[in-house]
This record gives structure tokens, sequence and C-alpha cells, in this order.
């Protein structure tokens, strides 16, 4: 699976990426939206297909990406108003684009993405590098439940229907903090496989990644909401700021 690791990887996605099973960017978008001081430029790592980009612009938000996915990248242009946001193609983890900016955001995971600790980093150390001094860092993402595996794996149904099986199979390798999926289709079409790894982090190994990166941490919620963050939460999003 060491396809897994390109940046292009997620073309195979790009067609069901706003409709398959994603959260609501409403309130990713109002969220970030109050962050943004009058004139402020944005930066959002991953930019896919614009679903958060796309309407914060719309509010008059001076957004720019980077985006990995060629295909991910024509689905956003193909929306009124993304044909207009600059975005640079190619890793995100390279943040190979010119600052300063007041903003920049990862939502959905998608720091997980990257393969390995090293490049993680990189990306850290890359937003750092753009971020005007007092800018933020927004990174939405999971904490792992290391309970949900048996012996490092797990079966789940994710949907059974007369027609249709949706099943994921998953392994964990604690080492490399990494869980590797295969999730699979059965219906009448035939069997269709959506295969994903994720590298995940802890909360406080991202907080040690910021200070790499000339960042602290200012804030962390449960959620968009701002709900609190506690030790039964089981995603976050938290805010860096440059110092």
């Amino acid at each position: 699976m060491s396809g897994l690791h390109d940046p292009a990887f997620f073309d195979r996605y790009a067609h069901e990426y706003d409709v398959r099973d994603n959260p609501d960017p409403a309130p990713a978008v109002e969220f970030l939206a109050a962050l943004v001081p009058d004139g402020g430029r944005v930066l959002e790592l991953a930019i896919g297909t614009g679903r958060v980009a796309v309407p914060l612009a719309r509010r008059g938000v001076v957004v720019e990406g980077i985006e990995g996915s060629p295909a991910m990248l024509e689905r956003m242009r193909a929306k009124p108003g993304g044909e207009d946001i600059p975005v640079v193609v190619g890793d995100m983890a390279d943040v190979a684009v010119d600052g300063p900016f007041h903003l920049a955001y990862l939502v959905f995971n998608t720091l997980f993405n990257l393969p390995d600790q090293d490049r993680q980093v990189d990306l850290f150390t890359g937003v750092g590098r753009v971020l005007a001094p007092g800018g933020l860092f927004v990174v939405e993402a999971f904490v792992q439940d290391v309970t949900d595996f048996d012996r490092d794996q797990r079966v789940a149904t994710r949907r059974l229907t007369e027609d249709t099986v949706d099943m994921e199979f998953l392994r964990h390798d604690p080492v490399a903090q990494a869980v590797t999926y295969q999730r699979v289709t059965f219906d009448a079409r035939g069997t269709t496989l959506r295969p994903l790894r994720l590298r995940y982090c802890w909360p406080s190994e991202l907080d040690l990644m910021a200070r790499l990166g000339g960042m602290r941490l200012r804030e962390r919620w449960n959620g968009w909401d701002r709900s609190p963050f506690t030790a039964a939460s089981r995603q976050h999003v938290s805010v860096y700021v440059r110092v």
C-alpha cells in the first residue's frame, strides 16, 4: 500500500468527497471566520474540494491553499467562486507558499494523512515559517482510542441493508502510531475498496511539534462549538499562536 503516501492518492476519492459521510463544514467556517482580522490573509493546507475555503471566501476572506490531489482541486474549481482561490499543487508538508499569513488551518484529521512524524514536523515548521507574528494555526484532529482494537485489529460493519454491506477492517501499529484501514462495500456492482492509512498524534505531541515551529498552544476545544476539551474527548480543535 505504498501509494497511500502519495499526495495525489486522494484523486480516487474526489468524486465522492463532498457527499460520502463527511461532516458539515459550516461550524468550522464559523469558527475560523471569527479568527481572521480585517484584511487578513488565510492559508488552508489540503484545501481539497474547497468545502471550507469556498464558503470562507464568500464572506470576503482572502483564502489561499495547498492541495496534493489535482482531481480534488478540479472539483473545487467547478464550484462558484472556487476558480478564484489561488492554490499551489503539491505536498502540504512542504508548505511551498510565501507568507505572511494571519491564519492557517488544517481540518478533518487531514494532518494524519502525512506518513510519519518527520513529515508532520515538517508541516508545523513550515507553517511557523509563513505565519505572521501573532498569527494562528488551527488543527482539527481525533484522539485515538486504542481500546477500539483487539490484538491491534478491528472489524466493524458500517452499514447493512438488503442490497449493500459496508465493512471496515483496521490494523493498528502502536509503535508507528498508525492505523491502516480498508473500507469495503459489497453491492450489486461488485466489491469496492477504499484504503486509507492515518498516522495519528496525541495532543501533547502536536503541542511539541508546534513549539518546534515557533508556536505555542493558545486554546484547545472539544469541537468547533468551543465545548471544553476533557480526558473523555475523542477529538479536538487546537489553536496555536506564532510567537
